[in-house]
Protein backbone atom coordinates (compact mmCIF):
# COMPACT_ATOMS: atom_id res chain seq x y z
CA UNK A 1 0.00 0.00 0.00
CA UNK A 2 2.87 2.36 0.88
CA UNK A 3 4.50 1.58 -2.46
CA UNK A 4 1.31 2.54 -4.30
CA UNK A 5 1.07 5.84 -2.43
CA UNK A 6 4.68 6.63 -3.25
CA UNK A 7 4.08 5.82 -6.93
CA UNK A 8 1.02 8.06 -7.01
CA UNK A 9 3.02 10.85 -5.35
CA UNK A 10 5.67 10.61 -8.09
CA UNK A 11 3.01 10.78 -10.85
CA UNK A 12 1.28 13.70 -9.19
CA UNK A 13 4.51 15.73 -9.08
CA UNK A 14 5.28 15.08 -12.78
CA UNK A 15 4.10 18.15 -14.78
CA UNK A 16 3.92 16.21 -18.06
CA UNK A 17 1.60 13.60 -16.58
CA UNK A 18 -0.49 16.35 -14.96
CA UNK A 19 -0.78 18.11 -18.32
CA UNK A 20 -1.84 14.90 -20.09
CA UNK A 21 -4.43 14.18 -17.38
CA UNK A 22 -5.79 17.71 -17.70
CA UNK A 23 -6.10 17.37 -21.49
CA UNK A 24 -7.92 14.04 -21.10
CA UNK A 25 -10.34 15.51 -18.56
CA UNK A 26 -11.04 18.58 -20.73
CA UNK A 27 -11.61 16.36 -23.77
CA UNK A 28 -14.03 14.13 -21.86
CA UNK A 29 -15.97 17.16 -20.60
CA UNK A 30 -16.15 18.57 -24.15
CA UNK A 31 -17.32 15.22 -25.52
CA UNK A 32 -20.04 14.87 -22.89
CA UNK A 33 -21.10 18.50 -23.41
CA UNK A 34 -21.29 18.03 -27.18
CA UNK A 35 -23.41 14.90 -26.85
CA UNK A 36 -25.76 16.60 -24.39
CA UNK A 37 -26.08 19.60 -26.72
CA UNK A 38 -26.91 17.33 -29.66
CA UNK A 39 -29.50 15.42 -27.64
CA UNK A 40 -31.17 18.57 -26.27
CA UNK A 41 -30.93 20.79 -29.36
CA UNK A 42 -34.07 22.84 -29.65
CA UNK A 43 -36.20 22.20 -32.71
CA UNK A 44 -37.20 25.00 -35.07
CA UNK A 45 -40.45 26.74 -34.21
CA UNK A 46 -42.61 25.24 -36.96
CA UNK A 47 -46.12 23.81 -37.11
CA UNK A 48 -44.66 20.34 -37.65
CA UNK A 49 -48.01 18.59 -37.92
CA UNK A 50 -49.15 20.72 -40.85
CA UNK A 51 -46.11 21.12 -43.09
CA UNK A 52 -46.50 19.86 -46.65
CA UNK A 53 -44.20 17.96 -48.95
CA UNK A 54 -42.28 20.91 -50.35
CA UNK A 55 -38.81 22.48 -50.24
CA UNK A 56 -37.83 24.47 -47.17
CA UNK A 57 -34.15 25.56 -47.07
CA UNK A 58 -32.20 24.48 -43.99
CA UNK A 59 -28.89 25.69 -42.57
CA UNK A 60 -26.22 23.53 -44.19
CA UNK A 61 -25.68 21.24 -47.18
CA UNK A 62 -22.78 19.09 -48.40
CA UNK A 63 -20.87 19.64 -51.67
CA UNK A 64 -18.09 17.66 -53.38
CA UNK A 65 -16.62 18.12 -56.86
CA UNK A 66 -15.13 15.64 -59.33
CA UNK A 67 -12.36 16.84 -61.64
CA UNK A 68 -9.27 15.32 -63.27
CA UNK A 69 -10.44 11.83 -62.42
CA UNK A 70 -10.91 12.26 -58.66
CA UNK A 71 -13.34 13.58 -56.05
CA UNK A 72 -12.14 16.44 -53.85
CA UNK A 73 -12.46 16.24 -50.06
CA UNK A 74 -15.85 17.99 -50.08
CA UNK A 75 -17.39 19.95 -47.24
CA UNK A 76 -20.36 21.80 -45.82
CA UNK A 77 -21.73 25.11 -47.08
CA UNK A 78 -24.56 27.43 -46.12
CA UNK A 79 -25.09 28.54 -49.74
CA UNK A 80 -28.09 26.79 -51.35
CA UNK A 81 -27.27 28.09 -54.83
CA UNK A 82 -25.47 26.22 -57.61
CA UNK A 83 -23.32 28.07 -60.16
CA UNK A 84 -22.37 26.11 -63.30
CA UNK A 85 -21.19 26.64 -66.86
CA UNK A 86 -23.84 27.43 -69.46
CA UNK A 87 -22.75 24.37 -71.45
CA UNK A 88 -22.70 21.98 -68.47
CA UNK A 89 -23.67 18.40 -69.24
CA UNK A 90 -26.65 18.58 -66.89
CA UNK A 91 -28.10 21.48 -68.90
CA UNK A 92 -27.38 20.07 -72.34
CA UNK A 93 -27.96 16.32 -71.97
CA UNK A 94 -29.65 15.76 -68.57
CA UNK A 95 -26.74 13.83 -67.06
CA UNK A 96 -28.06 13.72 -63.49
CA UNK A 97 -28.98 11.17 -60.83
CA UNK A 98 -30.44 11.48 -57.34
CA UNK A 99 -31.61 9.64 -54.25
CA UNK A 100 -34.16 10.17 -51.51
CA UNK A 101 -34.04 9.11 -47.87
CA UNK A 102 -35.20 10.43 -44.51
CA UNK A 103 -33.93 11.26 -41.04
CA UNK A 104 -36.25 10.57 -38.10
CA UNK A 105 -36.47 11.56 -34.46
CA UNK A 106 -37.07 8.33 -32.55
CA UNK A 107 -39.04 7.80 -29.36
CA UNK A 108 -35.90 8.14 -27.19
CA UNK A 109 -34.91 11.45 -28.84
CA UNK A 110 -32.19 10.05 -31.09
CA UNK A 111 -31.93 11.06 -34.74
CA UNK A 112 -31.52 8.17 -37.18
CA UNK A 113 -31.62 7.31 -40.86
CA UNK A 114 -33.10 4.21 -42.46
CA UNK A 115 -30.87 1.93 -44.56
CA UNK A 116 -28.76 4.75 -46.11
CA UNK A 117 -26.23 2.17 -47.29
CA UNK A 118 -28.77 0.93 -49.84
CA UNK A 119 -29.29 4.47 -51.15
CA UNK A 120 -25.52 4.80 -51.54
CA UNK A 121 -25.32 1.52 -53.46
CA UNK A 122 -28.28 2.36 -55.70
CA UNK A 123 -26.80 5.76 -56.50
CA UNK A 124 -23.54 4.09 -57.49
CA UNK A 125 -25.50 1.78 -59.83
CA UNK A 126 -27.31 4.78 -61.34
CA UNK A 127 -24.00 6.58 -61.87
CA UNK A 128 -22.52 3.65 -63.77
CA UNK A 129 -25.58 3.46 -66.05
CA UNK A 130 -25.27 7.16 -66.94
CA UNK A 131 -21.46 7.01 -67.34
CA UNK A 132 -20.85 9.10 -64.23
CA UNK A 133 -18.16 8.53 -61.57
CA UNK A 134 -19.75 6.72 -58.59
CA UNK A 135 -19.60 8.66 -55.34
CA UNK A 136 -17.98 6.29 -52.80
CA UNK A 137 -20.36 4.58 -50.37
CA UNK A 138 -18.50 5.56 -47.20
CA UNK A 139 -18.31 9.18 -48.30
CA UNK A 140 -22.04 9.13 -49.07
CA UNK A 141 -22.76 7.91 -45.53
CA UNK A 142 -20.42 10.53 -44.04
CA UNK A 143 -22.19 13.26 -46.04
CA UNK A 144 -25.56 12.07 -44.71
CA UNK A 145 -24.23 12.17 -41.15
CA UNK A 146 -22.78 15.66 -41.57
CA UNK A 147 -25.94 17.14 -43.09
CA UNK A 148 -28.22 15.61 -40.47
CA UNK A 149 -26.00 16.75 -37.57
CA UNK A 150 -25.72 20.27 -38.98
CA UNK A 151 -29.50 20.47 -39.41
CA UNK A 152 -30.59 18.56 -36.30
CA UNK A 153 -32.91 21.41 -35.31
CA UNK A 154 -34.79 20.85 -38.57
CA UNK A 155 -35.48 17.17 -37.92
CA UNK A 156 -39.16 17.07 -36.91
CA UNK A 157 -39.96 15.85 -33.38
CA UNK A 158 -41.15 12.32 -32.67
CA UNK A 159 -44.88 11.86 -33.18
CA UNK A 160 -45.31 14.87 -35.48
CA UNK A 161 -45.80 12.76 -38.61
CA UNK A 162 -43.07 14.76 -40.35
CA UNK A 163 -39.47 13.86 -41.22
CA UNK A 164 -36.31 15.44 -42.60
CA UNK A 165 -36.18 14.46 -46.25
CA UNK A 166 -32.62 14.09 -47.55
CA UNK A 167 -31.85 14.64 -51.22
CA UNK A 168 -28.42 13.47 -52.46
CA UNK A 169 -27.88 14.26 -56.14
CA UNK A 170 -25.08 14.37 -58.68
CA UNK A 171 -24.90 16.20 -61.99
CA UNK A 172 -22.50 16.97 -64.82
CA UNK A 173 -20.87 20.38 -64.41
CA UNK A 174 -18.23 20.19 -67.15
CA UNK A 175 -19.01 21.82 -70.53
CA UNK A 176 -19.98 19.45 -73.37
CA UNK A 177 -21.37 20.43 -76.75
CA UNK A 178 -21.15 17.02 -78.40
CA UNK A 179 -23.23 14.14 -77.05
CA UNK A 180 -20.81 12.52 -74.61
CA UNK A 181 -20.22 12.17 -70.86
CA UNK A 182 -18.89 15.18 -69.00
CA UNK A 183 -15.45 15.16 -67.37
CA UNK A 184 -16.56 17.12 -64.29
CA UNK A 185 -19.34 16.50 -61.76
CA UNK A 186 -20.76 17.78 -58.52
CA UNK A 187 -22.32 15.76 -55.69
CA UNK A 188 -24.61 17.62 -53.31
CA UNK A 189 -26.82 16.66 -50.39
CA UNK A 190 -29.39 18.83 -48.64
CA UNK A 191 -32.21 18.25 -46.19
CA UNK A 192 -35.70 19.71 -45.97
CA UNK A 193 -38.49 18.97 -43.46
CA UNK A 194 -41.56 17.43 -45.05
CA UNK A 195 -45.01 16.17 -44.20
CA UNK A 196 -47.03 13.51 -46.09
CA UNK A 197 -46.28 13.12 -49.81
CA UNK A 198 -49.97 12.87 -50.74
CA UNK A 199 -52.19 15.61 -49.32
CA UNK A 200 -54.86 13.18 -48.19
CA UNK A 201 -52.44 11.24 -46.00
CA UNK A 202 -54.00 7.80 -45.44
CA UNK A 203 -57.07 8.58 -47.55
CA UNK A 204 -57.26 6.06 -50.43
CA UNK A 205 -56.10 7.42 -53.78
CA UNK A 206 -57.76 7.18 -57.17
CA UNK A 207 -55.41 6.42 -60.06
CA UNK A 208 -55.82 6.27 -63.82
CA UNK A 209 -54.10 4.04 -66.36
CA UNK A 210 -51.87 6.28 -68.46
CA UNK A 211 -51.60 6.29 -72.24
CA UNK A 212 -47.99 7.42 -71.84
CA UNK A 213 -44.91 5.32 -71.10
CA UNK A 214 -42.60 6.09 -68.20
CA UNK A 215 -39.59 4.22 -69.56
CA UNK A 216 -38.46 2.44 -72.72
CA UNK A 217 -37.72 -1.29 -72.95
CA UNK A 218 -34.05 -1.85 -72.03
CA UNK A 219 -33.85 1.83 -71.08
CA UNK A 220 -33.20 3.66 -67.80
CA UNK A 221 -36.40 2.88 -65.91
CA UNK A 222 -34.46 0.92 -63.27
CA UNK A 223 -32.14 3.82 -62.34
CA UNK A 224 -32.97 6.92 -60.31
CA UNK A 225 -32.27 9.56 -62.93
CA UNK A 226 -34.04 12.89 -63.20
CA UNK A 227 -34.75 12.31 -66.88
CA UNK A 228 -37.16 9.47 -66.00
CA UNK A 229 -39.16 11.79 -63.78
CA UNK A 230 -39.15 14.60 -66.34
CA UNK A 231 -40.68 12.13 -68.80
CA UNK A 232 -43.56 11.51 -66.36
CA UNK A 233 -44.46 15.17 -65.74
CA UNK A 234 -46.84 15.63 -68.68
CA UNK A 235 -48.66 12.42 -67.81
CA UNK A 236 -48.89 13.50 -64.17
CA UNK A 237 -50.26 16.96 -65.00
CA UNK A 238 -52.78 15.38 -67.39
CA UNK A 239 -53.95 12.95 -64.70
CA UNK A 240 -54.30 15.68 -62.07
CA UNK A 241 -56.27 17.86 -64.50
CA UNK A 242 -58.70 14.96 -64.95
CA UNK A 243 -59.15 14.65 -61.19
CA UNK A 244 -56.87 11.68 -60.48
CA UNK A 245 -54.17 11.49 -57.82
CA UNK A 246 -51.60 9.65 -59.93
CA UNK A 247 -50.95 7.57 -63.04
CA UNK A 248 -50.53 3.86 -63.50
CA UNK A 249 -47.78 3.22 -66.03
CA UNK A 250 -47.87 -0.05 -67.97
CA UNK A 251 -44.94 -1.96 -69.42
CA UNK A 252 -43.82 -0.18 -72.61
CA UNK A 253 -43.36 -3.43 -74.54
CA UNK A 254 -46.85 -4.94 -74.43
CA UNK A 255 -48.83 -2.42 -72.33
CA UNK A 256 -50.49 -5.28 -70.46
CA UNK A 257 -48.46 -5.41 -67.21
CA UNK A 258 -48.41 -3.03 -64.24
CA UNK A 259 -45.14 -1.13 -63.78
CA UNK A 260 -45.28 1.78 -61.29
CA UNK A 261 -46.48 5.36 -60.89
CA UNK A 262 -44.43 8.48 -61.49
CA UNK A 263 -42.91 8.32 -58.01
CA UNK A 264 -43.75 5.03 -56.28
CA UNK A 265 -43.85 1.24 -56.63
CA UNK A 266 -47.01 -0.86 -56.36
CA UNK A 267 -47.89 -3.38 -53.68
CA UNK A 268 -50.99 -5.59 -53.89
CA UNK A 269 -52.70 -7.89 -51.38
CA UNK A 270 -54.79 -10.86 -52.50
CA UNK A 271 -58.09 -11.81 -50.89
CA UNK A 272 -56.31 -14.53 -48.88
CA UNK A 273 -53.63 -12.14 -47.56
CA UNK A 274 -50.74 -12.81 -49.94
CA UNK A 275 -48.57 -9.79 -50.75
CA UNK A 276 -47.74 -9.37 -54.46
CA UNK A 277 -45.33 -6.84 -55.96
CA UNK A 278 -44.80 -6.32 -59.71
CA UNK A 279 -41.53 -7.53 -61.20
CA UNK A 280 -39.98 -5.81 -64.22
CA UNK A 281 -36.53 -4.77 -65.44
CA UNK A 282 -37.79 -1.22 -66.01
CA UNK A 283 -39.10 -0.64 -62.47
CA UNK A 284 -36.96 1.27 -59.98
CA UNK A 285 -35.69 -1.14 -57.27
CA UNK A 286 -37.41 0.55 -54.33
CA UNK A 287 -35.70 0.35 -50.94
CA UNK A 288 -39.08 0.82 -49.24
CA UNK A 289 -40.63 -2.02 -51.25
CA UNK A 290 -37.65 -4.25 -50.46
CA UNK A 291 -38.06 -3.46 -46.76
CA UNK A 292 -41.82 -4.06 -46.83
CA UNK A 293 -41.28 -7.45 -48.44
CA UNK A 294 -38.95 -8.37 -45.57
CA UNK A 295 -41.42 -7.05 -42.99
CA UNK A 296 -44.28 -9.01 -44.58
CA UNK A 297 -42.32 -12.26 -44.50
CA UNK A 298 -40.32 -12.00 -41.27
CA UNK A 299 -42.48 -9.82 -39.01
CA UNK A 300 -46.02 -10.62 -40.16
CA UNK A 301 -45.50 -14.15 -41.48
CA UNK A 302 -47.17 -13.39 -44.81
CA UNK A 303 -46.54 -15.07 -48.13
CA UNK A 304 -44.88 -12.71 -50.61
CA UNK A 305 -44.62 -13.11 -54.38
CA UNK A 306 -42.70 -10.86 -56.75
CA UNK A 307 -43.93 -11.46 -60.30
CA UNK A 308 -45.30 -9.68 -63.37
CA UNK A 309 -48.81 -8.40 -62.59
CA UNK A 310 -51.32 -8.13 -65.44
CA UNK A 311 -53.65 -5.17 -65.72
CA UNK A 312 -56.46 -7.66 -66.34
CA UNK A 313 -56.03 -9.29 -62.90
CA UNK A 314 -56.27 -6.15 -60.76
CA UNK A 315 -59.88 -6.82 -59.80
CA UNK A 316 -58.72 -10.03 -58.08
CA UNK A 317 -56.82 -8.10 -55.38
CA UNK A 318 -58.33 -6.96 -52.08
CA UNK A 319 -55.85 -4.15 -51.35
CA UNK A 320 -53.46 -1.92 -53.25
CA UNK A 321 -50.83 0.54 -52.08
CA UNK A 322 -48.09 2.79 -53.42
CA UNK A 323 -44.77 2.49 -51.63
CA UNK A 324 -41.65 4.64 -51.64
CA UNK A 325 -39.43 6.79 -49.44
CA UNK A 326 -41.65 9.85 -49.77
CA UNK A 327 -45.00 8.14 -49.19
CA UNK A 328 -43.96 4.98 -47.25
CA UNK A 329 -47.32 3.39 -48.16
CA UNK A 330 -50.31 5.27 -49.54
CA UNK A 331 -53.52 3.23 -49.98
CA UNK A 332 -55.18 3.04 -53.38
CA UNK A 333 -58.97 2.69 -53.41
CA UNK A 334 -59.60 2.49 -57.15
CA UNK A 335 -57.89 2.48 -60.52
CA UNK A 336 -59.72 3.75 -63.59
CA UNK A 337 -58.80 2.15 -66.91
CA UNK A 338 -60.32 4.30 -69.66
CA UNK A 339 -63.74 4.43 -68.01
CA UNK A 340 -63.62 1.00 -66.36
CA UNK A 341 -63.38 1.32 -62.59
CA UNK A 342 -61.36 -1.29 -60.69
CA UNK A 343 -62.01 -1.18 -56.93
CA UNK A 344 -60.06 -2.72 -54.08
CA UNK A 345 -62.79 -3.77 -51.61
CA UNK A 346 -60.63 -3.80 -48.46
CA UNK A 347 -59.19 -0.35 -49.09
CA UNK A 348 -61.99 1.82 -50.46
CA UNK A 349 -62.53 4.01 -47.41
CA UNK A 350 -59.30 3.58 -45.46
CA UNK A 351 -55.99 1.75 -45.58
CA UNK A 352 -56.66 -2.00 -45.84
CA UNK A 353 -55.86 -4.27 -42.86
CA UNK A 354 -52.75 -5.90 -44.34
CA UNK A 355 -51.46 -2.63 -45.78
CA UNK A 356 -52.02 -0.99 -42.37
CA UNK A 357 -50.01 -3.69 -40.58
CA UNK A 358 -47.18 -3.27 -43.07
CA UNK A 359 -47.24 0.50 -42.66
CA UNK A 360 -47.38 0.40 -38.86
CA UNK A 361 -44.57 -2.14 -38.63
CA UNK A 362 -42.20 -0.39 -41.01
CA UNK A 363 -42.77 3.07 -39.54
CA UNK A 364 -42.40 1.55 -36.07
CA UNK A 365 -38.99 0.22 -37.10
CA UNK A 366 -38.02 3.60 -38.53
CA UNK A 367 -39.17 5.50 -35.44
CA UNK A 368 -37.59 3.11 -32.94
CA UNK A 369 -40.77 1.70 -31.39
CA UNK A 370 -40.21 -1.73 -32.98
CA UNK A 371 -36.86 -3.51 -32.96
CA UNK A 372 -35.14 -3.24 -36.34
CA UNK A 373 -33.23 -5.93 -38.21
CA UNK A 374 -29.48 -5.57 -37.80
CA UNK A 375 -28.00 -2.81 -39.95
CA UNK A 376 -31.28 -1.13 -40.88
CA UNK A 377 -30.97 1.89 -38.57
CA UNK A 378 -27.99 4.27 -38.59
CA UNK A 379 -27.91 6.43 -35.46
CA UNK A 380 -26.52 9.91 -36.12
CA UNK A 381 -27.36 11.97 -33.04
Amino acid sequence: MADMQELYSIFARNPLILRINTIIIVFKIHLISTRMEEQTMEKKDLDWGNIGFSYMPTDKRYVANYKDGAWDEGGMTSDPNVVINECAGILQYCQEIFEGLKAYTTEDGSIVTFRPDLNAERMMDSARRLEMPPFPKERFLEAVDQVVKANAAWVPPFGSGATLYLRPYMFATGPVIGVKPSQEYQFRLFGTPVGPYFKGGAKPLTLCVSDFDRAAPNGTGHVKAGLNYAMSLHASVTAHAAGYDENVFLDPGTRTYIEETGGANFLFVTKDGEVVTPKSDSILPSITRRSLVYVAEHYLGLKVTQRPVKLSELDEFAECGLCGTAAVISPVGRIVDHGKEICFPSGMDAMGPVTKKLYDTLTGIQMGTIEAPEGWIRKIV
